[in-house]
């Protein structure tokens, strides 16, 4: 029986990565072969099954997450994202550093995967909290909040830009209403959320000796102008596609902006113009900027390598009939598949650890759904995303990332960083019921 297979085929991933500690790409081509078995295809069907899944997921999103992993890492090593927090931090002023911190950290989290934007802003939260007289957590929460939540939410992201591609949803849209739907979440889970807590109970102790950022000199960093325009570039030419997609379908201009708004084009045209604003322009030789090129792509060939076990899942499930049975499921249920998806992502987030696995193996069981009930393949994309972000805890890297960068007891890591992912996510779900309505 189908259903059989799929959760035979989840907990054997849960066993695999938990209890045996094995490697997420592994465990997925293992619960992959399985799941194909038992639902009656031949070893050798199998692994075809697999090797298609693995080609058709990496064939699409290679360049978009490498060339993302690219851009945020030539901004880190040039001074720009530096540029464009203390920029923000002198225009917002001392009294309002909090607001100035969620701004740059979700400005730059479009551009950096949320370790780097981990590594390069938290040395910032340190000095800002230091200098404005606020504890540390005041700055720190609404800071990740804001970088976990771009992360989760909006491509180019590797996560959102993969399980896209699993709905075959627009990537412009799922960039429009990824922002829409970040904005409170980020704003309730950050800023607000700090204000649940006495000013004793956001303190912590910067840690000693954990950090060795370099700090730029004024006259190192590019301007701030040129470091905002190139960090948001990719986002702009994606969102000028959609906006012509959906305002001038007819344009003579739609054959241009297809073509500069794909995400893999858009950044590809941001690469090169970081080369230049983040290299060339600041004297770097062509050695450098590939060196920064080389270590960018080296920091995420994990990733894409879960995000192909994710594709071999899904295809899977297709080549051995199960999507058309969770289809067939649905017909006439009155159960929202935008629920479903969530509740799946955020079950395999709390058994699993990795956002990544969880949001890839939701949307692979739940994307016929899209065309069964015709629901927006933007919105279930998004509410995979906001299943998989939310209630982090002991099995996630990014627990520990914060955990460690702040200086924090288990407990007060659960008390913080677990409590506002969970609010990341709920609010995340409630949004994208929210735009369903009309929609």
């Amino acid at each position: 029986m189908p259903i059989v297979s799929i959760i035979i085929g989840v907990v054997l991933l849960l066993i695999l990565m938990m209890g045996l500690k094995l490697n997420a790409f592994i465990s997925l081509i293992i619960a992959s072969l399985v799941v194909g078995i038992f639902e009656g295809m031949s070893p050798a069907e199998a692994m075809t099954s697999v090797q298609n899944g693995l080609g058709s997921s990496l064939g699409s999103l290679t360049m978009v997450i490498i060339f993302g992993a690219v851009l945020g890492k030539l901004m880190t090593d040039s001074g720009g994202a530096q540029r464009i927090a203390t920029s923000m931090l002198n225009a917002f002023g001392q009294k309002r550093v909090q607001l100035a911190a969620v701004v740059t950290a979700s400005v730059v989290g479009i551009a950096l995967f949320f370790e780097t934007g981990v590594v390069v802003l938290v040395p910032l939260v340190f000095t800002i909290a230091v200098a404005a007289g606020v504890p540390i957590l005041y700055i720190g929460i609404p800071v990740t909040t804001a970088l976990i939540t771009m992360h989760g939410f909006v491509p180019p992201h590797p996560g959102p830009t993969a399980i896209a591609e699993v709905f075959e949803a627009s990537i412009g849209q799922t960039v429009i209403w990824g922002v829409i739907i970040a904005i409170p979440a980020i704003i309730i889970a950050g800023p607000l959320f700090t204000k649940l807590f006495k000013k004793e109970d956001l303190e912590v102790e910067i840690p000693k000796g954990l950090f060795n950022p370099k700090k730029f000199e004024e006259h190192e960093m590019p301007g701030f102008v040129a470091s905002l325009l190139t960090a948001i570039l990719p986002v702009l030419l994606i969102a000028i596609k959609s906006i012509v997609e959906l305002a001038a379908p007819n344009s003579a201009i739609r054959p241009f902006t297809d073509f500069v708004g794909t995400a893999s084009t858009a950044l590809l045209i941001s690469v090169i113009v970081a080369m230049f604003t983040f290299g060339i322009s600041r004297g770097k030789s062509m050695k450098e900027i590939m060196n920064s090129f080389a270590e960018a792509v080296a920091g995420i060939a994990l990733i894409l390598l879960i995000i192909a076990g994710g594709g071999a899942f899904k295809q899977v499930l297709i080549d051995s009939g199960i999507d058309q049975y969770i289809a067939s499921l649905m017909e006439g249920s009155s159960l929202s598949p935008i629920l479903l998806v969530w509740v799946i992502g955020a079950v395999l987030r709390v058994a699993l650890g990795s956002a990544t696995v969880a949001g890839m193996t939701a949307a692979g069981i739940a994307a016929p759904l899209v065309a069964t009930t015709g629901v927006s393949p933007e919105l279930m994309t998004l509410a995979a995303g906001a299943g998989s972000v939310g209630f982090s805890h002991v099995n996630d890297a990014g627990f520990w990332i914060y955990k460690e960068y702040f200086n924090l007891s288990i407990g007060k890591t659960f008390k913080t960083w677990t409590v506002l992912t969970s609010i990341v996510s709920i609010i995340g779900l409630i949004g994208v019921l929210i735009l369903d309505m009309f929609l």
